[in-house]
């Protein structure tokens, strides 16, 4: 390890294509796929992650899609013609919410193994042209990697959190070509090919000259889609979905005076949170005019809501969305409570979840419409 971690810190720049994978926990086809051009160079100015890098477009390599000099991220939104501005200083972070590049991921991966204190195992699977390491972290909290290992306070935890990360290092080059990372709610695997090594400078290296002339700038934090909360007080739009057993579900079928819709993900913490209270109010309105129904809004596969149905226990309704209705409701981020009339007018709408306060805030407009 400590040669293949020699090798990559030799690496000046690099350019690759990188086939990008997203899974949820317990689900083996992928709910996201990307493939994408990479520039990434050495840059030991950056004290962040110690790299300034550019993606583009797979099928069109002088196509910005991102980019990080050191200083600035800047994020190319191709459906909204839209080039949102990053300087880091609306949000107050310990890190940059940046996804390194891929060698300056592996290299932080490898240094931290090397010389960790942190309790981890290794295990080692010899093929014929790769080696496969698998590190394991048991550090009480997810161990994420931004130029150095980050501990993730996650509140939905219970402080048993294990990080597993394998890495694929080609035998001949000794260099790592493929990065699974897994935690308890979300897989990530990073592949890539057609590897060519310090042909770029990073004194050439400019992110002006890589930004799309033909669309808008702005900066982080400015509006760039309609609020989800411009729904109150309209129509909710019809949908019929799958449920975990794949049996359809319809809203025009919904007759109740009283309908809660949660959007969620298998992958959220506050999700995870909400599901006792949404098991209790379930069952303290079973006999009033009331249903609720729980809609998954990324996972396409009725394997993962029987496997998060099961795991947490619960008997309520659980769909899966699909693309149109997500955006339909405006669904960025999750959970989100929809509170529907009699006649599916939405007339609440309640983003995120806190224990006990969305708790109130929900059974105060439930008990104000029944």
């Amino acid at each position: 390890m400590k040669k293949v971690l020699s090798n990559l810190e030799k690496i000046e720049s690099a350019s690759y294509n990188d086939f990008i994978e997203s899974y949820a926990p317990g689900d083996t086809s992928p709910a996201f796929t990307a493939l994408k051009f990479y520039k990434e160079f050495r840059n030991q100015s950056d004290t962040t992650i110690g790299s300034s890098f550019v993606t583009f477009l797979n099928k069109d390599t002088t196509r910005m899609t991102f980019c990080y000099d050191g200083k600035m991220r800047a994020i190319v939104y191709e459906d909204d013609k839209l080039m949102v501005i990053d300087s880091f200083k609306t949000r107050n972070l310990p890190f940059r919410p940046l996804t390194p590049p891929f060698f300056n991921y592996a290299s932080s991966i490898l240094k931290y193994v090397l010389e960790t204190n942190d309790s981890l195992s290794l295990y080692f699977e010899d093929h014929k042209d790769s080696l496969k390491v698998t590190v394991t972290i048991y550090a009480g909290k997810q161990v994420e990697f931004f130029g150095k290992a980050f501990y993730m306070n996650d509140p939905y935890s219970k402080g048993d959190e294990v990080s597993k990360y394998e890495i694929w290092i080609n035998t001949e080059s000794n260099l790592p070509y493929k990065i699974r990372r897994g935690m308890s709610h979300d897989i990530s695997v990073s592949n890539i090919s057609n590897a060519r090594f310090n042909k770029e400078k990073l004194e050439n290296f400019s992110a002006e000259k890589y930004f799309p002339v033909d669309i808008k700038s702005v900066a982080y934090g400015t509006s760039r889609k309609p609020s989800i909360n411009e729904l109150e007080g309209k129509i909710a739009p019809d949908w019929t979905l799958k449920d975990a057993d794949n049996n359809n579900y319809a809203l025009s079928n919904v007759k109740a005076k009283v309908l809660l819709i949660q959007f969620t993900s298998v992958s959220c913490g506050p999700c995870r949170a909400s599901i006792p209270f949404l098991k209790e109010l379930t069952t303290e309105y079973q006999d009033k005019d009331f249903e609720f129904v729980s809609i998954e809004s990324w996972t396409r596969n009725t394997n993962v809501l029987k496997i998060y149905k099961n795991k947490n226990s619960f008997e309520y309704n659980f769909l899966m969305s699909t693309d149109k209705v997500t955006q339909d409701y405006k669904i960025t981020s999750v959970p989100a409570f929809f509170i529907l009339d009699k006649n599916h007018e939405i007339k609440k709408i309640i983003n995120g979840y806190g224990e006990g306060t969305t708790d109130k805030e929900i059974r105060d407009a439930i008990e104000k419409m029944l």
